[in-house]
């Protein structure tokens, strides 16, 4: 397990992304500083340029939030990283990792651009993920449990439009009864793993390296986790 060291992945846009901003606000700085040394400039006209500068770096600042590191792999963990919250499971609560697959008319199946991640326990997802991911999540992913329904190689146990947003409250292996959008979470979770095998996915835009690459990662964790 010592041996793993962390692994930090970035979106594929991160690097394009930062040097666009650190540029724009480069151009944009010079203008003001530009204006500020005008020897005609007032002191209010002043004050109001080192505002702008100030709200420069803040707007950047949170531009650069939105395209921040994704993921990270720890001995200990699977993080994911974003400014909504993200979440985090240790290794020993995940029972698989894998790529999704839907079927095709022919019986043939075929890969989604997502990676599937199988839940040992619920509980341990629902207790320290915020509800601006789950809201997140929920609509994100919806899309991909369509695909699963209408390409499913059996019927499903329910209607797709009890499967969309159902908030039946849900009871944790922990005793706490979990409602609303956490209880959507849980049950969209439940449903995902009837038609595609997994609970909570990843998807490829948010991967600096093709779907393979990354399910190798993770499993080499998770198979020290287990060791």
């Amino acid at each position: 397990m010592d041996a793993l060291k962390t692994v930090k992945i970035y979106p594929p846009q991160f690097e394009a992304a930062r040097w666009s901003m650190l540029a724009a606000m480069a151009v944009a700085f010079g203008l003001v500083c530009f204006f500020l040394i005008q020897p005609t400039l007032s002191f209010g006209q002043g004050v109001l340029g080192l505002i702008a500068i100030i709200a420069i770096f803040f707007t950047i600042n949170k531009l650069l939030q939105h395209v921040q590191l994704s993921f990270s792999l720890s001995f200990m963990h699977l993080q994911h990283h974003s400014f909504r919250g993200g979440w985090a499971l240790k290794w020993k609560n995940i029972a698989a990792i894998g790529i999704p697959q839907v079927y095709r008319q022919e019986g043939i199946s075929e890969p989604l651009p997502w990676v599937g991640i199988k839940i040992k326990h619920y509980d341990a997802l629902l207790e320290g993920i915020s509800l601006r991911m789950v809201t997140h999540i929920i609509m994100t992913q919806r899309a991909l449990l369509i695909t699963a329904y209408r390409r499913a190689p059996s019927k499903p146990s329910k209607p797709l439009e009890d499967m969309m947003f159902d908030d039946t409250p849900y009871r944790g292996e922990n005793g706490i009864l979990y409602k609303g959008l956490m209880a959507m979470l849980a049950n969209r979770m439940r449903y995902t793993r009837e038609l595609l095998g997994y609970d909570i996915f990843v998807s490829e835009d948010l991967l600096d390296r093709p779907l393979e690459d990354f399910v190798g990662v993770t499993r080499r964790y998770l198979a020290a986790a287990q060791e």
